[in-house]
């Protein structure tokens, strides 16, 4: 790399005042705003090598410089020192969200949170039922012949679906089918559950086998097959807060790519347990956010992942701001998660 400490202290402070300030930064402001302990003229050649290595560029004549995705990656690797939250910060995450009554309350107490602490987009995935273990199978009687089924996961996430059966089931039957049918299923998880599904077709009496048979298929169907992915979004009007320079002049293709709900599960949605993951620029996969960065983790009881959570805005963004603030709201959502 090449670059020296006191290049690197230029680097800092250009992406520090450009952040804060929304405009380009001169070598007469950089000496001014920070004790570099040299001369504007070497602080104008040590920006003419960032240039020429590509950290910093000059977006029009006579103008100063902004940082580029490459200075913004040397500055989260190596430059930036993640922000601690104050105990006034911490004490508002807490109290915001230990008043959430269920899990949807969780998650969209949680993504307000969040995009109001880092002024950005947030979102946050509902946790993944594929991640997820039954805590408990209600069978509830709507006829002799339909049942609702409602499953509650561990991270209280609740599905429910209607069963038609093949033919009318008496009471103390449907008491039967969800006795074995939690002792089947109850503490699995959701993704190992088929075998088991099909053994409780197996194993059932002759008499409750037909019910067995259809409720196993809605089972495998509709939680198990095909679980649905749900997000939660809030502050995509904090994107209009930015500078002309923010998004390259136009908002229209990260909008485009906020409503599709499985480009943000892949932004969100693969996080490795306990590391935090900054995408900046063009190091997205995904075309229309090419000038944006992601900050975002996972989040879950203990040690254990059950969905992702993050923040969308523009490159000139509050790195180590935002990746505390990230951070500290998974961590209380986890403990909420394992309270429960």
């Amino acid at each position: 790399m090449g670059l020296d400490d006191r290049k690197l202290a230029v680097l800092r402070a250009i992406v520090e005042d450009y952040v804060a300030t929304q405009e380009p930064v001169g070598s007469k402001a950089l000496v001014e705003r920070h004790q570099l302990g040299v001369s504007p003229a070497t602080v104008r050649n040590d920006m003419a090598v960032l240039e020429e290595e590509g950290y910093i560029r000059q977006p029009h004549t006579s103008a100063g410089r902004v940082p580029t995705d490459r200075g913004y990656r040397l500055f989260v690797d190596r430059l930036s020192r993640v922000k601690p939250l104050s105990p006034a910060e911490r004490r508002a995450i807490e109290r915001f969200l230990v008043g959430a009554v269920d899990l949807d309350d969780v998650v969209h107490r949680t993504v307000r949170l969040l995009a109001q602490l880092t002024r950005q987009v947030a979102v946050v995935q509902y946790p993944s039922l594929a991640r997820s273990k039954v805590r408990h199978l209600e069978l509830v009687p709507i006829s002799t012949t339909r049942l609702m089924v409602v499953m509650i996961a561990d991270t209280g996430r609740v599905e429910q679906r209607l069963v038609e059966l093949p033919g009318p089931v008496a009471a103390d039957d449907v008491t039967d089918l969800r006795r074995v049918v939690n002792e089947k299923l109850v503490g699995s998880r959701l993704s190992d559950t088929p075998p088991l599904v099909q053994a409780l077709v197996d194993e059932s009496t002759p008499q409750l086998r037909p019910a067995m048979a259809t409720l196993s298929s809605v089972l495998l169907e509709t939680l198990v097959e095909r679980h649905e992915e749900r997000i939660a979004l809030a502050g995509t009007a904090n994107l209009t807060r930015g500078g002309l320079l923010d998004f390259q002049g136009s908002l229209r293709p990260i909008l485009e790519a906020l409503e599709e709900e499985v480009v943000l599960l892949k932004l969100i949605g693969e996080a490795e347990p306990s590391t935090t993951r900054v995408l900046i620029g063009d190091e997205n996969e995904i075309d229309n956010l090419r000038a944006a960065s992601v900050v975002s983790t996972g989040y879950g009881p203990g040690s254990t992942i059950v969905g992702g959570l993050g923040v969308l805005g523009p490159t000139r963004m509050d790195y180590p701001g935002t990746i505390a603030t990230v951070r500290a709201v998974a961590r209380y959502v986890g403990e909420l998660l394992a309270q429960n």
